[in-house]
């Protein structure tokens, strides 16, 4: 059996251990060794990887209580190697697990919710609680999480005996009885897990909550903690600093300067808007009758603007109005209508010619065609 030395040494990145079997799977190669700082997949948090004597170990899992690397290439049982962990991987992981212990000690004290579901990926954290959390009270959260950050306090792991366990309250999503790990953190938290932790909080180094979602029986809170965090953060500041630039406007003046250009935006739409509604009608008054088709491409017309001129001109056609806004390089959307007249089986007959898709009632069908303006004109002349 492997001898775990992330139980007795989370930080240890480097040591020298012996191959103890080698056996192929699939295209890759499962090693055990004699002992090892990798950590199996588990606790929400993903296996190690890294290198054993230059070889790439591409992930670590546990079965039946026994530790496999999965290796690119075969190594030599019996012989012993210098093994190297992913440490800036393993690290920020370490980093962002113990985050999630901060913010899920600090609920379950607060407001006595359990994490009911975790896990860790490469956009965040996803941590699911057993109640509901405010807007208000997440941003608590997050503050008195950061503080326990700039506390540095201890943190701990441990495998109590039996007698010792039954008289912890501890969290965990399982009821366990023997060779349970307790990982605390001074004064927030008390939880079994498996997984390696720093040892100080001060290394986790930030812990941001980016969002909320209510769920059924909770919340569910999106996070990130360590490098994660502090990535993530520079990120959005290079962009909003972007942005300002763009506005003309100090970083923290930025939401006032966007409000300010989405009203002048509005204003301006109302005012074309209204320009559009009397080219439409002029077009529609100037136009005469006819039993025909009717083409009408409007590049740079809305779905909405081109409904309003369809039901313009229709009352001035027998036939079809087909109105259409897009490009020969993106296709075009259309509605095309007819009154008293039933188009559904036409929508079938155009979206068959012309690469469409769509539908509608009787008198009105809508949808989009991946073909030219010229491929268009000469299907429906």
């Amino acid at each position: 059996m492997t001898e775990r030395l992330y139980y007795s040494d989370s930080h240890l990145y480097k040591f020298t251990a012996k191959a103890t079997s080698c056996e192929a799977r699939g295209g890759s190669y499962s090693v055990t060794l004699d002992r090892s700082a990798f950590f199996p997949e588990g606790g929400g948090q993903r296996g190690d990887t890294g290198f054993i004597g230059g070889v790439s170990v591409i992930d670590t899992q546990e079965s039946g209580g026994e530790v496999f690397h999965i290796t690119k290439s075969p190594l030599a049982v019996g012989e012993s190697f210098d093994c190297e962990l992913d440490w800036d991987t393993r690290f920020s992981r370490m980093q962002s697990h113990s985050g999630e212990h901060v913010v899920s000690g600090i609920v379950h004290n607060l407001y006595g919710f359990d994490n009911v579901g975790f896990h860790m990926g490469a956009d965040g954290m996803i941590v699911d609680f057993s109640g509901f959390l405010t807007d208000d009270e997440i941003r608590d959260i997050e503050l008195r999480a950061n503080r326990v950050i700039w506390e540095n306090r201890r943190v701990t792991a441990s495998f109590p005996d039996p007698g010792e366990l039954k008289n912890m309250e501890y969290r965990s999503k399982l009821e366990l009885t023997e060779n349970v790990r307790i990982v605390e953190i001074e004064g927030v938290d008390l939880c079994a897990c498996c997984a390696p932790h720093v040892s100080f909080t001060g290394e986790i180094g930030l812990i941001r909550i980016l969002e909320s979602i209510r769920r059924k029986d909770g919340v569910r809170i999106r996070m990130l903690a360590g490098r994660d965090a502090y990535l993530d953060a520079s990120a959005r500041c290079l962009e909003l600093g972007r942005v300002s630039s763009l506005l003309s406007a100090k970083a923290e003046g930025a939401y006032d300067a966007v409000s300010r250009l989405m009203r002048q935006r509005d204003e301006l739409s109302y005012r074309l808007g209204g320009f559009k509604r009397k080219e439409i009608a002029d077009f529609a008054a100037a136009l005469s009758p006819t039993d025909g088709t009717i083409l009408l491409f409007r590049p740079d017309y809305d779905p909405d603007e081109l409904r309003l001129l369809i039901n313009a001109v229709l009352p001035k056609c027998g036939g079809m109005v087909c109105g259409f806004t897009g490009s020969d390089a993106d296709g075009y959307k259309y509605i095309i209508a007819k009154s008293g007249g039933d188009l559904r089986a036409k929508a079938k007959e155009l979206n068959s010619a012309l690469n469409g898709r769509g539908g509608g009632k009787p008198e009105m069908i809508q949808g989009s065609f991946s073909a030219t303006e010229d491929e268009i004109r000469k299907v429906l002349s």
